[in-house]
């Protein structure tokens, strides 16, 4: 079983790339949740909607979040009588908002209610919250904290970032703790989302990080930079201005001795020396299509059985590091 760890946009196109060539039973997706919120009265889980619509095929690609085709009569009529609209919630996005809230207000849990919405729209694979209690990022600005909606999308991460505080005190969900210790747990993958904002907080939460690493199967990362540059997102931006070399080299040593294995980008070829520590393949990473996306993936877990000692009985369960 391959467990992939990811954020929005850039993680959400290689899961459903795994999706893609994974049977259900062969993968998870953890979902960052450090950026949920409550907004207009309702709970927002922006990263693991986002993984959710681009598995269901809906994801509107051009933004990069929401629905395909998404109106927002709604949101213009909030904006019209006043209200904040700051962060837009199209008309069948809020749908999906209207029903976790009432599930959450409920009794459900957030594993619940965010299976039972993958189930709705027809997806097989698992899509897990990192945790079902609250574990919001604040991020340490030059002008002061933020809570993350804030910083990314009302002041679109314009303030420089200085610094995050996380959740260490949180626990990982019970699906994601029962997924940690799966003996079927072969490979855990870091899809190419943001270091910072998206997989530190799964890192994070209290023991994930130590109870990943001391199951002694390989753990490999899709680099987010690309020339010099994030694909999508401030990746970039953050890493320059916490002094990280804006490259693959800087992912690398921001993971350290978590990562067992790094996929860079062809573009980066020439600076693999540079990179200390994990093994490397290097391939396509760029993501324009889906049949891009079923390509990544193939190549990462062809790479992850090269590289590591597999169980030939079964060409995913029993990775072992070699």
């Amino acid at each position: 079983m391959i467990l992939a760890l990811a954020g929005g946009v850039g993680g959400a196109k290689l899961a459903a790339g795994l999706a893609a060539v994974l049977p259900p039973q062969e993968l998870a997706i953890v979902v960052n949740t450090g950026d949920d919120f409550e907004h207009l009265g309702f709970r927002i889980s922006p990263d693991i909607d986002t993984v959710t619509y681009t598995l269901a095929g809906i994801a509107n690609r051009e933004l990069g979040w929401g629905i395909a085709g998404e109106s927002w009569a709604f949101m213009d009529q909030i904006a019209r009588i006043g209200g904040e609209s700051w962060f837009r919630l199209g008309d069948r996005d809020l749908a999906t908002h209207v029903e976790r809230t009432r599930r959450l207000r409920g009794g459900e849990s957030l594993t619940d209610v965010t299976a039972a919405l993958a189930t709705a729209h027809g997806i097989a694979h698992r899509i897990v919250p990192m945790a079902d209690d609250p574990a919001p990022t604040i991020v340490h600005t030059d002008e002061g904290a933020l809570a993350f909606q804030d910083y990314f999308v009302r002041r679109q991460c314009a303030p420089a970032l200085t610094g995050l505080n996380l959740a260490p005190d949180v626990a990982p969900s019970a699906a994601f703790s029962a997924l940690i210790d799966d003996p079927a747990l072969a490979a855990v993958i870091l899809c190419p989302s943001n270091p910072y904002l998206s997989i530190d907080p799964i890192f994070a939460l209290a023991g994930a990080r130590e109870r990943l690493r001391a199951r002694g199967v390989p753990i490999v990362a899709v680099s987010p930079i690309i020339g010099g540059k994030a694909v999508k997102g401030p990746a970039a931006k953050i890493m320059a201005e916490l002094g990280v070399p804006v490259s693959s080299a800087g992912i690398a040593a921001h993971y350290g001795a978590m990562l067992d294995g790094l996929v860079i980008d062809e573009t980066d070829r020439a600076g693999a020396d540079a990179i200390i520590g994990p093994r490397l393949l290097i391939t396509q990473t760029i993501m324009r299509s889906d049949a891009d996306r079923a390509q990544l993936a193939t190549d990462v877990i062809g790479w992850l059985r090269r590289e590591w000692t597999l169980d030939p009985s079964d060409p995913i369960s029993g990775v072992k590091k070699a």
